[in-house]
Protein backbone atom coordinates (compact mmCIF):
# COMPACT_ATOMS: atom_id res chain seq x y z
CA UNK A 1 0.00 0.00 0.00
CA UNK A 2 1.02 2.99 -0.33
CA UNK A 3 2.73 5.64 2.63
CA UNK A 4 -0.29 7.19 4.15
CA UNK A 5 0.40 11.27 5.02
CA UNK A 6 -0.92 13.21 8.07
CA UNK A 7 -2.72 14.54 5.83
CA UNK A 8 -4.67 11.71 4.75
CA UNK A 9 -8.10 10.73 5.69
CA UNK A 10 -8.53 7.07 6.28
CA UNK A 11 -11.85 5.13 6.50
CA UNK A 12 -13.13 1.62 6.59
CA UNK A 13 -15.80 0.50 4.14
CA UNK A 14 -17.49 -2.36 3.51
CA UNK A 15 -16.02 -2.21 -0.31
CA UNK A 16 -12.41 -2.07 1.35
CA UNK A 17 -9.85 0.54 1.58
CA UNK A 18 -10.63 3.55 0.86
CA UNK A 19 -8.63 7.28 1.72
CA UNK A 20 -8.71 11.12 0.59
CA UNK A 21 -5.85 13.36 0.67
CA UNK A 22 -6.25 16.95 1.49
CA UNK A 23 -2.98 18.54 -0.99
CA UNK A 24 -2.20 21.86 0.91
CA UNK A 25 -3.98 24.80 -1.04
CA UNK A 26 -5.20 22.14 -3.62
CA UNK A 27 -8.00 20.42 -2.41
CA UNK A 28 -8.63 17.83 -5.17
CA UNK A 29 -9.14 14.45 -2.98
CA UNK A 30 -7.67 11.43 -4.17
CA UNK A 31 -10.19 8.06 -3.50
CA UNK A 32 -8.57 5.16 -3.50
CA UNK A 33 -10.48 2.05 -2.95
CA UNK A 34 -8.95 -1.35 -2.33
CA UNK A 35 -11.02 -4.86 -2.26
CA UNK A 36 -10.57 -6.00 1.31
CA UNK A 37 -8.40 -9.51 0.40
CA UNK A 38 -5.52 -6.38 -0.97
CA UNK A 39 -1.78 -7.39 0.21
CA UNK A 40 0.73 -4.82 0.43
CA UNK A 41 1.39 -5.33 -3.31
CA UNK A 42 -2.30 -4.39 -4.79
CA UNK A 43 -2.25 -0.88 -6.75
CA UNK A 44 -5.82 1.31 -6.64
CA UNK A 45 -7.36 3.33 -9.60
CA UNK A 46 -7.41 7.50 -7.90
CA UNK A 47 -9.36 10.30 -9.38
CA UNK A 48 -8.72 13.68 -8.80
CA UNK A 49 -5.48 13.76 -11.26
CA UNK A 50 -4.80 17.36 -10.08
CA UNK A 51 -3.62 16.13 -7.09
CA UNK A 52 -1.20 13.90 -7.19
CA UNK A 53 1.10 16.41 -9.53
CA UNK A 54 1.51 18.72 -6.67
CA UNK A 55 2.03 16.43 -4.10
CA UNK A 56 5.49 17.09 -3.45
CA UNK A 57 7.70 18.01 -0.96
CA UNK A 58 11.15 19.44 -2.13
CA UNK A 59 15.08 18.35 -0.46
CA UNK A 60 17.43 21.83 -1.32
CA UNK A 61 21.07 21.21 -0.76
CA UNK A 62 23.88 23.94 -0.88
CA UNK A 63 27.68 22.93 -0.85
CA UNK A 64 31.02 23.88 -2.21
CA UNK A 65 30.17 24.39 -6.30
CA UNK A 66 28.30 27.60 -6.52
CA UNK A 67 24.60 26.00 -7.02
CA UNK A 68 21.46 24.85 -4.83
CA UNK A 69 19.73 21.84 -5.94
CA UNK A 70 16.26 20.76 -5.53
CA UNK A 71 15.28 17.38 -5.58
CA UNK A 72 11.07 16.67 -5.59
CA UNK A 73 9.76 14.00 -3.17
CA UNK A 74 6.91 12.57 -3.80
CA UNK A 75 5.13 11.99 -0.79
CA UNK A 76 3.61 8.16 -1.31
CA UNK A 77 6.41 6.16 -1.26
CA UNK A 78 9.44 9.27 -0.51
CA UNK A 79 9.94 8.73 -4.62
CA UNK A 80 12.80 10.91 -5.25
CA UNK A 81 12.35 12.68 -8.51
CA UNK A 82 14.88 14.32 -11.11
CA UNK A 83 17.22 17.02 -9.67
CA UNK A 84 17.30 20.49 -10.92
CA UNK A 85 20.35 23.19 -10.05
CA UNK A 86 20.43 26.68 -9.89
CA UNK A 87 23.12 29.59 -8.60
CA UNK A 88 24.10 29.65 -5.28
CA UNK A 89 26.97 30.04 -2.76
CA UNK A 90 30.10 29.22 -4.26
CA UNK A 91 30.53 27.79 -0.33
CA UNK A 92 27.71 27.33 2.14
CA UNK A 93 27.94 25.53 6.05
CA UNK A 94 24.14 26.38 5.83
CA UNK A 95 20.87 25.71 4.58
CA UNK A 96 17.25 26.94 6.42
CA UNK A 97 13.48 27.38 5.29
CA UNK A 98 11.22 29.54 7.03
CA UNK A 99 7.34 28.24 6.74
CA UNK A 100 8.09 26.59 3.82
CA UNK A 101 7.74 29.75 1.78
CA UNK A 102 11.63 31.10 2.12
CA UNK A 103 14.98 29.83 1.74
CA UNK A 104 18.21 31.04 3.19
CA UNK A 105 21.41 29.43 2.55
CA UNK A 106 25.04 31.60 4.00
CA UNK A 107 27.70 32.58 1.58
CA UNK A 108 30.96 33.62 2.66
CA UNK A 109 32.27 34.46 -0.81
CA UNK A 110 29.91 36.44 -2.41
CA UNK A 111 31.43 38.69 -4.65
CA UNK A 112 29.12 41.82 -2.90
CA UNK A 113 30.72 40.22 0.29
CA UNK A 114 29.67 38.10 3.36
CA UNK A 115 25.82 37.37 2.89
CA UNK A 116 23.26 35.31 3.29
CA UNK A 117 21.47 34.29 0.07
CA UNK A 118 17.26 33.99 0.10
CA UNK A 119 14.45 33.02 -2.36
CA UNK A 120 11.08 32.87 -2.43
CA UNK A 121 9.57 29.07 -2.88
CA UNK A 122 6.69 28.00 -5.69
CA UNK A 123 5.10 25.58 -2.99
CA UNK A 124 3.66 23.71 -6.40
CA UNK A 125 7.02 23.18 -8.36
CA UNK A 126 9.71 23.92 -6.24
CA UNK A 127 11.09 26.17 -8.26
CA UNK A 128 13.13 29.35 -6.40
CA UNK A 129 12.92 32.71 -7.11
CA UNK A 130 15.64 35.17 -5.64
CA UNK A 131 14.04 37.17 -2.91
CA UNK A 132 14.00 41.24 -3.08
CA UNK A 133 16.88 42.23 -1.50
CA UNK A 134 19.01 39.17 -1.44
CA UNK A 135 22.16 39.22 -0.58
CA UNK A 136 21.54 40.42 2.38
CA UNK A 137 24.90 41.90 3.49
CA UNK A 138 26.20 40.97 6.90
CA UNK A 139 29.54 43.07 6.76
CA UNK A 140 33.11 43.25 5.78
CA UNK A 141 34.67 40.99 8.20
CA UNK A 142 31.42 38.28 8.64
CA UNK A 143 31.99 34.65 7.91
CA UNK A 144 28.57 33.09 7.80
CA UNK A 145 28.38 29.16 8.33
CA UNK A 146 25.61 27.52 9.77
CA UNK A 147 21.95 28.80 10.04
CA UNK A 148 19.09 28.27 12.82
CA UNK A 149 15.66 28.97 12.29
CA UNK A 150 13.29 29.64 15.28
CA UNK A 151 9.47 29.96 14.50
CA UNK A 152 8.06 28.30 17.00
CA UNK A 153 7.26 31.53 19.81
CA UNK A 154 4.12 33.20 20.78
CA UNK A 155 5.07 36.85 21.24
CA UNK A 156 7.49 37.42 18.01
CA UNK A 157 9.52 36.01 14.84
CA UNK A 158 10.22 34.15 13.19
CA UNK A 159 13.83 34.36 13.49
CA UNK A 160 16.81 33.73 11.62
CA UNK A 161 20.21 33.04 13.49
CA UNK A 162 23.43 32.83 11.64
CA UNK A 163 27.04 31.37 13.06
CA UNK A 164 29.48 34.09 12.08
CA UNK A 165 33.28 34.48 12.99
CA UNK A 166 33.32 35.15 17.02
CA UNK A 167 29.69 35.99 16.61
CA UNK A 168 26.11 35.11 15.93
CA UNK A 169 23.68 37.42 13.61
CA UNK A 170 20.22 37.53 14.42
CA UNK A 171 17.59 38.56 12.16
CA UNK A 172 13.63 38.82 11.91
CA UNK A 173 11.89 37.56 8.95
CA UNK A 174 8.83 39.00 7.31
CA UNK A 175 6.36 36.68 6.95
CA UNK A 176 5.03 38.09 3.93
CA UNK A 177 7.81 38.84 2.12
CA UNK A 178 10.99 36.70 3.68
CA UNK A 179 12.41 39.87 3.88
CA UNK A 180 15.47 39.82 6.68
CA UNK A 181 15.77 42.83 9.55
CA UNK A 182 18.37 43.10 12.15
CA UNK A 183 17.02 42.31 15.90
CA UNK A 184 18.12 44.97 18.05
CA UNK A 185 21.74 44.02 19.50
CA UNK A 186 22.94 41.64 16.51
CA UNK A 187 25.63 40.84 16.10
CA UNK A 188 25.42 38.94 19.62
CA UNK A 189 29.32 38.14 20.74
CA UNK A 190 30.30 34.37 20.89
CA UNK A 191 33.80 32.40 20.67
CA UNK A 192 34.16 30.78 17.35
CA UNK A 193 30.94 28.87 16.32
CA UNK A 194 30.28 27.13 12.53
CA UNK A 195 26.69 25.39 13.61
CA UNK A 196 23.58 26.62 15.58
CA UNK A 197 20.51 24.51 16.92
CA UNK A 198 17.42 25.86 18.46
CA UNK A 199 15.39 24.23 20.98
CA UNK A 200 11.92 22.90 19.64
CA UNK A 201 10.21 24.03 22.87
CA UNK A 202 11.68 26.42 24.99
CA UNK A 203 13.62 29.48 23.99
CA UNK A 204 17.18 29.17 23.88
CA UNK A 205 19.89 28.31 21.29
CA UNK A 206 22.79 26.54 21.04
CA UNK A 207 25.98 26.32 19.51
CA UNK A 208 28.96 24.43 19.07
CA UNK A 209 32.36 25.86 20.28
CA UNK A 210 35.26 25.83 18.16
CA UNK A 211 37.24 27.31 20.54
CA UNK A 212 39.98 25.06 22.62
CA UNK A 213 38.98 23.16 24.74
CA UNK A 214 35.60 22.93 23.16
CA UNK A 215 32.05 22.95 24.20
CA UNK A 216 28.65 24.33 23.72
CA UNK A 217 27.52 28.02 24.12
CA UNK A 218 23.86 28.18 25.15
CA UNK A 219 22.26 31.59 24.98
CA UNK A 220 18.35 32.74 25.93
CA UNK A 221 16.05 33.91 23.19
CA UNK A 222 13.91 36.54 24.01
CA UNK A 223 10.69 35.48 22.45
CA UNK A 224 9.73 39.29 21.80
CA UNK A 225 12.57 40.34 20.06
CA UNK A 226 14.58 37.40 19.05
CA UNK A 227 18.01 38.76 21.28
CA UNK A 228 20.25 36.49 22.57
CA UNK A 229 20.98 36.74 26.17
CA UNK A 230 24.31 34.15 27.38
CA UNK A 231 23.24 31.21 30.01
CA UNK A 232 24.68 31.72 33.09
CA UNK A 233 27.84 28.68 33.02
CA UNK A 234 28.28 28.87 29.48
CA UNK A 235 30.03 27.75 27.57
CA UNK A 236 29.97 24.21 29.21
CA UNK A 237 32.69 22.46 27.79
CA UNK A 238 33.55 18.88 26.36
CA UNK A 239 36.82 18.71 26.47
CA UNK A 240 39.56 19.80 28.74
CA UNK A 241 42.78 22.20 28.97
CA UNK A 242 44.88 19.01 28.78
CA UNK A 243 42.41 16.90 26.46
CA UNK A 244 40.43 19.40 23.92
CA UNK A 245 38.19 17.91 21.54
CA UNK A 246 37.45 19.07 17.92
CA UNK A 247 33.39 19.67 17.66
CA UNK A 248 31.13 19.15 14.28
CA UNK A 249 27.58 19.81 14.20
CA UNK A 250 25.20 20.46 16.78
CA UNK A 251 21.47 19.47 17.52
CA UNK A 252 18.71 19.30 20.18
CA UNK A 253 16.41 16.20 20.21
CA UNK A 254 12.60 16.77 18.93
CA UNK A 255 11.44 17.15 22.76
CA UNK A 256 13.64 20.17 23.87
CA UNK A 257 14.99 17.68 26.54
CA UNK A 258 18.82 17.27 25.31
CA UNK A 259 21.71 18.39 23.57
CA UNK A 260 23.88 16.40 21.35
CA UNK A 261 27.38 17.29 19.59
CA UNK A 262 29.55 15.19 17.33
CA UNK A 263 33.17 15.32 17.73
CA UNK A 264 34.63 14.66 14.30
CA UNK A 265 38.40 13.83 15.34
CA UNK A 266 37.39 10.78 17.90
CA UNK A 267 34.14 9.33 16.43
CA UNK A 268 31.73 10.37 18.95
CA UNK A 269 28.77 11.92 20.29
CA UNK A 270 28.63 14.27 23.19
CA UNK A 271 25.62 15.17 25.22
CA UNK A 272 23.99 17.70 27.72
CA UNK A 273 20.55 17.52 29.10
CA UNK A 274 18.97 20.44 29.14
CA UNK A 275 17.46 22.70 32.06
CA UNK A 276 14.31 23.47 30.49
CA UNK A 277 14.18 26.64 32.90
CA UNK A 278 17.87 28.16 32.29
CA UNK A 279 19.00 26.67 29.59
CA UNK A 280 21.75 25.55 31.58
CA UNK A 281 23.51 22.39 30.35
CA UNK A 282 24.61 19.37 32.41
CA UNK A 283 26.49 16.16 30.92
CA UNK A 284 24.85 13.47 30.39
CA UNK A 285 26.06 10.02 32.17
CA UNK A 286 27.85 7.94 30.13
CA UNK A 287 29.61 10.82 27.82
CA UNK A 288 30.84 11.00 25.19
CA UNK A 289 29.19 7.68 23.28
CA UNK A 290 30.79 6.02 20.47
CA UNK A 291 30.15 6.54 16.75
CA UNK A 292 32.27 6.27 13.51
CA UNK A 293 34.81 7.89 11.53
CA UNK A 294 34.92 11.23 11.77
CA UNK A 295 31.07 11.65 13.11
CA UNK A 296 29.75 14.85 11.90
CA UNK A 297 26.34 15.73 10.71
CA UNK A 298 23.01 14.42 13.07
CA UNK A 299 19.19 14.10 12.44
CA UNK A 300 16.85 13.49 15.82
CA UNK A 301 13.37 11.92 14.83
CA UNK A 302 9.86 12.47 16.90
CA UNK A 303 10.01 9.30 18.60
CA UNK A 304 13.70 10.10 19.92
CA UNK A 305 15.88 8.36 17.38
CA UNK A 306 19.30 9.59 16.81
CA UNK A 307 21.44 9.48 13.64
CA UNK A 308 24.78 9.99 13.27
CA UNK A 309 26.22 10.21 9.48
CA UNK A 310 30.27 8.83 9.88
CA UNK A 311 31.78 9.91 6.65
CA UNK A 312 35.49 8.35 7.58
CA UNK A 313 33.67 5.03 7.85
CA UNK A 314 30.64 5.67 4.97
CA UNK A 315 28.35 4.77 7.59
CA UNK A 316 25.51 6.31 9.36
CA UNK A 317 25.32 5.46 13.49
CA UNK A 318 21.72 4.91 14.97
CA UNK A 319 21.16 5.33 18.21
CA UNK A 320 17.77 5.26 21.01
CA UNK A 321 17.20 8.13 22.96
CA UNK A 322 16.48 7.56 26.88
CA UNK A 323 14.07 10.20 27.58
CA UNK A 324 15.15 10.35 30.99
CA UNK A 325 18.65 10.62 31.03
CA UNK A 326 19.61 11.50 27.36
CA UNK A 327 21.86 8.31 27.44
CA UNK A 328 22.45 6.65 23.46
CA UNK A 329 21.94 3.15 22.99
CA UNK A 330 23.07 2.03 19.58
CA UNK A 331 20.19 0.62 17.68
CA UNK A 332 20.11 -3.07 16.03
CA UNK A 333 23.08 -3.91 12.99
CA UNK A 334 24.24 -0.56 13.38
CA UNK A 335 25.94 1.43 11.71
CA UNK A 336 23.90 1.32 8.11
CA UNK A 337 25.96 1.34 5.20
CA UNK A 338 25.91 5.15 3.41
CA UNK A 339 29.00 6.24 1.59
CA UNK A 340 30.73 9.35 2.65
CA UNK A 341 27.99 10.95 3.50
CA UNK A 342 28.63 15.04 4.18
CA UNK A 343 24.93 15.90 5.24
CA UNK A 344 21.67 15.06 6.97
CA UNK A 345 17.71 15.94 6.61
CA UNK A 346 14.88 14.55 7.89
CA UNK A 347 11.38 15.02 6.59
CA UNK A 348 7.80 15.25 8.55
CA UNK A 349 7.07 11.36 8.13
CA UNK A 350 10.48 10.24 9.64
CA UNK A 351 12.42 9.44 6.42
CA UNK A 352 15.95 10.64 6.45
CA UNK A 353 17.76 12.59 3.48
CA UNK A 354 21.39 11.98 2.74
CA UNK A 355 23.76 13.38 0.58
CA UNK A 356 26.81 11.95 0.07
CA UNK A 357 30.08 10.42 -2.18
CA UNK A 358 26.93 8.26 -4.42
CA UNK A 359 24.47 11.08 -4.92
CA UNK A 360 21.31 11.64 -2.66
CA UNK A 361 19.80 8.69 -1.03
CA UNK A 362 16.62 8.70 1.35
CA UNK A 363 16.89 5.97 4.07
CA UNK A 364 13.18 4.96 6.02
CA UNK A 365 13.30 3.57 9.77
CA UNK A 366 12.05 -0.07 10.16
CA UNK A 367 11.93 -2.83 12.69
CA UNK A 368 14.40 -1.78 15.55
CA UNK A 369 15.48 1.66 14.49
CA UNK A 370 17.00 0.17 11.20
CA UNK A 371 17.68 2.40 8.42
CA UNK A 372 16.54 0.91 4.97
CA UNK A 373 18.02 3.04 1.49
CA UNK A 374 14.41 3.20 -0.81
CA UNK A 375 15.37 5.66 -2.98
CA UNK A 376 18.66 7.40 -4.74
CA UNK A 377 19.34 9.55 -7.06
CA UNK A 378 22.69 11.33 -8.87
CA UNK A 379 23.60 14.99 -6.89
CA UNK A 380 26.50 16.95 -6.67
CA UNK A 381 27.31 16.42 -2.52
CA UNK A 382 25.70 18.80 -0.19
CA UNK A 383 27.26 20.34 3.27
CA UNK A 384 23.83 21.33 4.02
CA UNK A 385 20.00 20.16 3.40
CA UNK A 386 16.82 20.93 4.26
CA UNK A 387 13.15 19.36 3.30
CA UNK A 388 10.43 21.78 2.57
CA UNK A 389 7.29 20.27 3.09
CA UNK A 390 3.88 22.62 1.70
Amino acid sequence: MPKITPGMLIALSLCGLSFSLGCGSNQHPIICNLPSSSDSSSTCTCSGSACPASFFDYVYGVGNNAEITTVPVHQIGATLGTPTTGPGPAASLGVAQVADAFLYASDPQNASGPSLDAWTIDTTTGVLTTLAGSPFALGASAHPNGLAVVQNLSSGGPFLYVADAGQIDAFVVNNGTGALTSVPGSPFPSGTNLYLAADPADPFLFAADEDTPGGVFAFAINPATGALTSVPGSPFLIGSPTQPVQTGQILVDFLGLFVYVTLPETGQVAGFSINTTTGGLTPIPGSPFAAGSGAFAMVATNNELLYVANPGGNSISGYSINQTTGALTPAASSPFTAAGVTALALDGLGDIYASGANGLAVFSVGVNDQLQEIGSVTASAATGLTVVEP
